[in-house]
């Protein structure tokens, strides 16, 4: 890093480094703006450029880097700052404690932003690139890359990664074909054409910008998936339990008795209830009251899905749901939670002196398989997910893409209490759509405090409840067959697109290279 002589005798970091990261921070903050609830998804276009032209004018490799971390934190620290509420309030963290674990946490994620910008600073200067070039490519690929990374490295963090802003926007009509990561590209690239139209290049920026979203637009009313088999009635229980009754002891029976009579208040094709909304273990149950349900599943025609936790062992238990079936002889359905969240589901090691200090109801689980089987109602085969897994959709893609006889319905079932009355459910929502979007197949959301919803194949609400208030949501769902391209490739047709642009920007360069040497000899 260079320095500047401040006053006789001082010698300091120059001011402009820490100016560009203050405005990346802020920049990053902002973003949070174009994700749900807000859905202002041109603004990220903006803040993208913002970090490209401040890490493009960076003095050295270093500076750019740290430019891309402070937007990092800041995009980071303003999409989750709603954990604290869960570590406090929930927890019991104190709350300096739990304020340095978001802040860390946000920290550490700007890292990724941070490699992604020192990437493409290096591979501009390495490769002498021309700005256009840099703008379209390197800049938007690796940034995707590295928010890919951010989604499986140590077990991954995929919250909040850019491409989710676009469910609604002309760019989901590519969920489809390259899946969230492939958003995150097109968006960068997006805002490295609005950076570049600052220049010569004008008309051909936006022109670039403009073909992207209008293709997007247009990919919107293709239809990847068809219907299958017969449309089955459903019923979503939101319980509204409050998080802090959940799991005191006294008020067990009231809340078990209550979702026994919602369970049971009206026959449904599929009646489901959120993440352990069944509390407590099979054996701690009152003994008539699994199969009171099953009673009712046989004589109502139901099929129930039950979030509750399964113990194999006394040191063995997972975070689980049962599907109860209505007909005789046919055995009770399990799923399992496989991707489980860091502290709160499993213990990273070295940090169980962390996890102590936080009252986390069963905090050690065991993960299920990563390939599971769907539920078979009627006509219709519904593949649960659990909370957290429902952000990593690569591996609802694998599960899909394994099965010989996929599932045509995806079901969410998840307790986001923890996160209180923040932004944290209509981001998961968000996510949600986008799981519909990436697999073309309708999905649907039981949820305790909210947001229990129907989301069509295309990634549209199409009915839910209010948030915070106990109800039950009744809809027809109709399943949907075939593969999108993105079930077939996951994320491995969004990589070869950053692999064609990073090969392409050298191309560039070479061209480029050849160019000036011609004109160098000619004297043009």
């Amino acid at each position: 890093m260079r320095f500047r002589r401040s006053a006789p005798g001082e010698i300091s970091a120059p001011r402009s480094t820490r100016s560009r990261m203050a405005i990346a921070a802020l920049a990053g903050a902002a973003s949070v703006l174009s994700f749900a609830p807000f859905g202002w998804w041109p603004l990220q276009f903006i803040c993208l450029a913002l970090l490209f032209y401040q890490v493009l004018r960076a003095d050295t490799l270093k500076a750019g880097a740290l430019v891309g971390w402070a937007f990092g934190f800041g995009w980071c620290l303003a999409n989750t700052h709603w954990l604290y509420i869960a570590l406090n309030r929930f927890n019991g963290l104190p709350a300096p404690v739990a304020a340095a674990a978001v802040t860390l946490l946000a920290a550490g994620m700007g890292l990724y932003a941070g490699m992604a910008m020192y990437g493409a600073l290096w591979l501009r200067r390495r490769w002498s690139l021309p700005l256009p070039a840099a703008n379209l490519l390197v800049l938007p690929a690796l940034w995707a890359v590295f928010e890919w990374v951010r989604g499986w490295l140590f077990t991954g963090f995929p919250w909040a990664t850019s491409g989710y802003a676009h469910n609604v926007s002309p760019l989901g009509g590519y969920a489809p074909l390259v899946g969230v990561y492939g958003l995150s590209m097109l968006a960068a690239l997006c805002a490295g054409a609005l950076l570049l139209a600052m220049h010569r290049v004008r008309w051909a920026a936006l022109g670039t910008a403009a073909a992207i979203l209008l293709t997007g637009f247009a990919l919107r009313g293709m239809d990847w998936t068809h219907p299958v088999g017969q449309p089955i009635s459903v019923r979503l229980i939101q319980g509204n339990t409050p998080l802090l009754q959940k799991f005191d002891a006294s008020h067990t029976e009231a809340t078990l008795r209550r979702y026994h009579a919602t369970i049971t208040g009206e026959a449904a094709d599929l009646i489901a209830t959120p993440e352990t909304a069944v509390m407590l273990f099979p054996h701690q149950l009152p003994p008539d009251y699994l199969p009171a349900l099953g009673q009712f599943a046989k004589r109502s025609g139901s099929h129930l899905v039950v979030g509750m936790p399964l113990m194999d062992s006394p040191l063995q238990y997972s975070n689980s749901v049962v599907g109860i079936p209505p007909e005789s002889g046919l055995p009770t359905y399990r799923y399992d939670k496989h991707h489980l969240v860091p502290f709160g589901e499993f213990i990273p090691p070295g940090f169980r002196w962390f996890t102590n200090l936080m009252q986390i109801p069963l905090g050690d689980q065991t993960r299920g398989k990563a390939l599971q089987a769907p539920f078979q109602v009627k006509s219709q085969r519904v593949l649960p997910n659990i909370c957290y897994e429902n952000v990593f959709g690569e591996e609802i893609a694998d599960q899909l893409a394994a099965d010989p006889q996929p599932a045509t319905i995806l079901l969410n079932v998840s307790e986001l209490a923890w996160y209180g009355e923040s932004i944290a459910i209509p981001q998961h929502v968000q996510m949600s759509q986008m799981r519909a979007m990436e697999t073309g197949r309708p999905l649907l959301a039981s949820t305790n405090s909210g947001a229990t919803v129907v989301i069509d194949s295309h990634g549209a609400i199409t009915s839910s409840l209010p948030y915070y208030q106990a109800g039950v949501l009744k809809a027809t769902v109709q399943g949907m067959a075939g593969a999108t391209p993105y079930i077939i490739m996951a994320n491995k047709l969004f990589l070869l697109l950053a692999a064609l642009a990073l090969g392409g920007a050298w191309w560039w360069s070479r061209i480029a290279a050849r160019k000036s040497a011609k004109n160098h000899v000619t004297g043009t």
